[in-house]
């Protein structure tokens, strides 16, 4: 008998030891960012990202991006975007990168009022407005 009650208790005993999470990791929601640098590059004229609920606004300072988001295992889950189409002079190469690094699913990293973001291609480092 005692040894039934040993084995049955043992489930018990290890779940006792098992380390309940700290808590989640913050959440990038109801947050607004700076762009501060795309490829290493600090951007030409004003870039910003602003996280809602499930909605993302993007822009690399010529036309506005937007789509749901999601985080998923660190990663940054954008889409579908729908953009603008305007031209704007010297504002179109950060405009493509900054869309292709939200369309690459790119690892996002939080520290404190820092944000980055890396793809295969492409990075940005943000700052907490």
């Amino acid at each position: 008998m005692r040894k039934a009650f040993a084995f049955l208790a043992l489930p018990a005993l290890l779940a006792g030891c098992v380390t309940a999470p700290t808590g989640t990791a913050p959440s990038l929601a109801d947050t607004d960012w700076r762009v501060t640098a795309i490829d290493g590059a600090p951007p030409v004229g004003e870039a910003t990202l602003t996280f809602r609920a499930d909605r993302l606004v993007a822009s690399a300072g010529c036309n506005r991006l937007g789509g749901t988001w999601r985080e998923e295992a660190g990663k940054l889950v954008v889409g579908p975007l729908m953009s603008t189409r305007m031209f704007c002079e010297g504002k179109m190469d950060q405009e493509r990168a900054l869309n292709d690094l939200l369309g690459g699913i790119p690892a996002a990293t939080l520290s404190g009022d820092r944000l980055t973001l890396k793809s295969d291609k492409h990075s940005a480092e943000l700052a907490r407005k």
